[in-house]
């Protein structure tokens, strides 16, 4: 007895175009994100760069915008991998109404707005807002350091600078000789009007290399210059006093890194070794884990990123958490004290007790009054003490982004760029969470 089956024919034409709403089922998080775009946010900012009707008209801001804003909720972050969706899924169809905007496209988007895009971050939180997720009685702080699009074997300390430049230009040197020399027995055995005595581009492009390494120093040197004297500033409210005359001739340490492909990034220590990238910050609620504030800095230590957060938070959300919880590294009596005169509870690890054998300075900072009075806090506290709130806050939305978004490394270079980069994933994060609410 033969088996029937439902019908299978790829040649079939359809009557009648589908709706996009068809594409996907209903609820579906594209049509979440387009419709928030759409309808509930304000992207004037991005359209008021469109002012002048010429040439052919270009895919619609919103709908380029939304396209971005989703593929980051997807873990997909590549242009190309992007146009390829617009292509072969059909969530990315319904989202774009299936035009299919190349990759140069979405990649000149997305740079030409980052600043535009980036702001969207303070209107996606209203939105949770106004949903009630965001109450501010806990928010948790904590940096995540992310790869730069830049390799650390791209890097140079500036010792091996002044090692290496001095060699490059006698080599180089050398060779310019030589050329000279084999230019003028050349004149003499074919006369001085034949042609193809060219230098080499092996000349030049080492020639090139070490333009680039001196470029390098100066920019180095003008740092060390540029960095403040160790005298504190003074305490009655006077001018601060004036510069050493020997800080002008301030030179880097020989183990300062210099990145060629993106200088602004710096080399930094994880868990995992050490990397070429970014320290990202973000203060998280402990509601429903809603980003309130985030930071992108390029230093290894997270202790002066404290107070500027708790400026954003302020910013972003009009008032202060009532409590506030960070790990040893923001650890400090100014942060301490910044915390108390802004009446915020804070929760802050105090860590282990230094050892004689540790600096004076840091000995004394360990053991300052207000870090006395943390560590009496968090001791009494015991398991049940409000600190354990921040490892299960902010921690597990590092990892949403890290391992559940697969966002490993920036995909654009400078410090600019990697924040509104880190906006842009933070923007994709609350969505998220509002989505799902």
């Amino acid at each position: 007895m033969a088996k029937t089956f439902r019908p299978w024919d790829v040649e079939q034409r359809w009557l009648l175009p589908p709706s996009v709403d068809e594409l996907v089922p209903e609820g579906h998080l594209a049509h979440f994100v387009r419709d928030t775009m759409r309808d509930e946010l304000d992207l004037s900012e991005v359209m008021a760069a469109y002012d002048e009707e010429r040439g052919y008209p270009p895919f619609h801001p919103v709908m380029m915008t939304a396209l971005l804003l989703y593929a980051y909720c997807q873990g997909l972050y590549s242009s190309r991998r992007i146009a390829k969706a617009c292509v072969e899924r059909v969530d990315f169809m319904a989202v774009t109404g299936r035009s299919q905007p190349d990759f140069r496209t979405v990649a000149k988007f997305r740079k030409r707005h980052l600043p535009a895009l980036a702001r969207l971050f303070e209107q996606v939180l209203r939105l949770c807002e106004r949903a009630g997720m965001v109450q501010l009685g806990h928010v948790a702080l904590d940096g995540t350091k992310i790869k730069a699009n830049a390799s650390k074997r791209k890097a140079m300390s500036y010792g091996r600078m002044k090692e290496i430049e001095p060699k490059l230009a006698a080599e180089v040197q050398s060779w310019f000789d030589r050329a000279e020399a084999d230019d003028a027995a050349d004149d003499e055995k074919h006369g001085i009007d034949r042609t193809g005595d060219e230098l080499p581009t092996w000349v030049v492009d080492k020639e090139q290399r070490r333009q680039r390494i001196q470029a390098a120093m100066a920019q180095l040197e003008a740092e060390a210059r540029s960095e403040p004297d160790d005298d504190p500033p003074p305490t009655d409210g006077g001018a601060p006093p004036p510069r050493s005359e020997s800080n002008a001739d301030k030179a880097p340490a020989d183990k300062t890194q210099f990145n060629f492909t993106d200088p602004q990034s710096k080399i930094m220590k994880t868990a995992d070794g050490f990397i070429q990238g970014y320290n990202c910050q973000a203060a998280v609620d402990s509601a429903a884990q809603i980003i309130v504030a985030h930071e992108v800095v390029a230093a290894q230590n997270d202790n002066d990123r404290l107070v500027p957060m708790l400026d954003k938070i302020r910013r972003n959300t009009r008032r202060n958490p009532i409590e506030l919880s960070a790990d040893h590294g923001y650890l400090s009596e100014a942060n301490l004290a910044a915390l108390r005169r802004r009446k915020i509870r804070g929760y802050i690890a105090t860590g282990k007790e230094l050892d004689l054998r540790a600096p004076s300075e840091k000995r004394a900072a360990a053991r300052g009054p207000l870090t006395a009075q943390m560590r009496r806090r968090i001791k009494r506290g015991g398991f049940r003490s409000r600190y354990r709130l921040r490892k299960q806050t902010v921690e597990p939305v590092f990892g949403q982004v890290k391992a559940g978004r697969q966002f490993a490394r920036f995909s654009m270079r400078g410090l600019r760029a990697a924040g509104g980069e880190w906006a842009l994933l933070c923007t994709a994060h609350n969505l998220l969470k509002l989505a799902r609410r």
